[in-house]
């Protein structure tokens, strides 16, 4: 029975019979279409250049749909050009004015070519969601060149509005926009599986295309946590944050931005350091700063004070979350200044680097006033970053510490399990939970600690929370018995820089325990899969993304550059479409050249699961809530035929 107060609010919108039953025509049409293709990526870490290509590309989707569409009539560079056009309408259409004789011709031509192929990937969507997706300034010329249907006249009629568009002047920005459009069409929605910043140089641009895309969501990963704990203020995740990006020379992305002000740091950095050379903490250069540029001396010595900042706070959020049971952490107490040694679990190490002017060996763990001075102007940039708050504000409200969607379970690092495979009973906060208990009481405190702090059950300062996801044993954002920053920034024996993953990454290789999870998630084992990031695949040393049976597959394949050389390409897409789900795996990402050439390579797709029957919208999450709109209509159509509502 459907309630009257609810039929009342609907007839609103929908105020005749009329109206509602139109809406129930275009509703259970949109339930017998194809269901819209997915993608879902992980392990982004600001590698702007080559997710924007991917997302493009279609993750190597779009080059097929031209190969299918124009493979008799074009020569394979004509359609690789094609493909590059979409890809990077811009930086084409300023070589081809170079090069091209007749460029009018090539403007009708490309116009031409790319409706075909725009009209091929939105087929699967009725009109109305096209027009929605289409550039508001183009709207009405696209939808008439995708839903003109007279044969007879669609030569003269094309040409007519293509011609036009080249004689005002507007072709370049219509084909720059028509490309945008065909990319937004073959993607229909778009699924981040954790870790969007860190070691690459620009998450925040990848933050700001995300924010304008038309339907993600995210699964926070260990460094998206990270930087949600910087957001609140909290001095051992900005540390984190800060020691991170600086080692990997991310100058441009901090100060230009997110607007962090970084002088403070530099001017105490110089002061304290100025005679010390840093050596082992020289920034690592993936990519040069264009706005920002520092010296690698300077950078080395502003790496080295936050580190020394990093390990002192850590200390004092280790002390007073002893529930934590981080006490293993707590390092520089360990240090014998005199020898210049240190005191592992494992034994006594020689130290690389000894020179510690601010800090007091009988307490270690306190700030120099300097270094007060420097974390409380930096929690305030932190706190003041309009672009980073506005950017942490949507990941939260567009993701979540795992997501079920059409029968996938997806989240970033593991599930704690202990050796048997049984799920481990965690405490925080005082409160002990296991499997997806556990992962929706870490969500909601996550989310009450940003937000709602007073309401949170988080003890000593808010986003220590996010600080224990960041590192802490029995995190599933993080999935490893220790983080080892300190031994890989002091200790020259590689042993002490091993870190040990938790019995998950050896459990998730059985089927029934990859069953065990789905159903813990409330998902039929039989259909359903887990998608998981976090661990790049070692392709090159012969594993496989596609573990417990085919029941879980890792889509971390490396789109980080510093990860590369371990897996041996450049990422993954998986994609699941309505007849089949696949695996895009990328080769590394060509940057535009100066002489305006880009090569593109195509990525390696391979279906790992094929439907028994094309799945339709009807069959997808969005369809249930589209039946039940439906059914909502026809009751407000029965309230009107029998008088219970009156029609206006």
């Amino acid at each position: 029975m459907i309630d009257k107060h609810l039929l009342r609010h609907l007839s609103k919108k929908y105020p005749n019979v009329k109206a509602a039953a139109e809406e129930i025509v275009n509703l259970n049409a949109i339930l017998a279409l194809p269901k819209g293709t997915e993608h879902f990526l992980s392990d982004l870490h600001g590698e702007h250049e080559a997710f924007i290509h991917m997302l493009k590309s279609a993750s190597g989707v779009i080059k097929t749909r031209i190969d299918e569409i124009f493979g008799p009539d074009l020569t394979r560079e004509e359609r690789e050009e094609l493909a590059a056009l979409i890809y990077n309408a811009p930086a084409e259409i300023k070589r081809r004015k170079k090069s091209e004789q007749n460029l009018e011709k090539w403007y009708k031509e490309s116009i031409l070519r790319l409706v075909l192929i725009c009209k091929s990937v939105s087929a699967k969507y009725t009109r109305s969601k096209v027009k929605r997706l289409l550039p508001e300034e183009f709207a009405y010329i696209l939808d008439e060149l995708l839903h003109s249907n007279d044969e007879a006249n669609k030569g003269n009629y094309y040409g007519q509005i293509i011609t036009t568009i080249v004689e005002c002047e507007i072709a370049e920005d219509f084909i720059i926009k028509l490309a945008d459009t065909i990319s937004v069409l073959a993607v229909d929605k778009l699924h981040i599986i954790g870790d969007v910043w860190d070691r690459g140089s620009h998450p925040d641009l990848i933050m700001d295309f995300l924010m304008e895309f038309h339907d993600v969501d995210f699964q926070w990963g260990n460094h998206d946590i990270v930087w949600m704990g910087a957001a609140t203020g909290n001095w051992a995740c900005i540390t984190n944050v800060l020691r991170m990006n600086i080692s990997y020379n991310n100058f441009d992305m901090l100060e230009i931005g997110y607007g962090i002000n970084l002088r403070p740091l530099a001017s105490m950095a110089e002061k304290i350091y100025g005679d010390d050379s840093c050596e082992f903490f020289m920034p690592k250069k993936l990519e040069e700063n264009k706005y920002d540029p520092i010296e690698d001396q300077l950078a080395a010595r502003m790496n080295k004070a936050i580190s020394i900042c990093q390990f002192k706070v850590e200390g004092q959020r280790i002390k007073a979350h002893p529930e934590y049971n981080l006490e293993n952490r707590l390092l520089l107490d360990k240090i014998d200044y005199e020898k210049g040694t240190i005191q592992l679990r494992d034994g006594e190490y020689p130290l690389r680097d000894t020179n510690f002017p601010t800090i007091d060996p009988e307490d270690p763990y306190r700030l120099t006033d300097d270094e007060k001075a420097v974390l409380e102007a930096l929690e305030a940039s932190f706190l003041q970053s309009e672009k980073l708050q506005a950017h942490i504000r949507f990941i939260f409200s567009h993701g979540a510490l795992y997501t079920i969607t059409n029968g996938n379970l997806l989240f970033h690092g593991c599930i704690p399990m202990d050796e048997e495979g049984n799920f481990e009973e965690c405490t925080v906060n005082g409160v002990t939970k296991s499997g997806r208990d556990y992962m929706d009481y870490l969500d909601d405190q996550v989310r009450k600690a940003y937000f709602k702090p007073d309401e949170s059950e988080e003890t000593g300062r808010s986003g220590d929370l996010m600080w224990y996801l960041w590192l802490g044993s029995k995190s599933p954002l993080f999935g490893k018995d220790q983080m080892t920053t300190f031994e890989r920034c002091f200790v020259a024996d590689k042993k002490t820089h091993k870190e040990h993953t938790v019995a998950y990454y050896k459990l998730r290789d059985r089927k029934d325990i990859c069953e065990k999870i789905l159903a813990e998630f409330g998902l039929d084992a039989a259909h359903s899969h887990i998608l998981n990031g976090h661990v790049p695949v070692k392709i090159k040393d012969g594993e496989s993304p596609v573990k417990g049976g085919g029941k879980l597959i890792v889509i971390d394949g490396g789109m980080s550059k510093a990860y590369q050389k371990q897996t041996g390409i450049a990422g993954y897409t998986f994609i699941f479409n309505s007849r089949f789900m696949a695996l895009s795996e990328h080769k590394p990402y060509s940057p535009l050249q100066p002489d305006g050439t880009q090569v593109f390579h195509s990525p390696a797709i391979r279906t790992v699961h094929t439907l028994e029957k094309r799945m339709l919208v009807r069959d997808t999450d969005q369809g249930e809530i589209l039946k039940r709109e439906v059914e909502e209509l026809k009751a407000l159509v029965k309230a009107y035929r029998t008088g219970e509502i009156k029609e206006m």
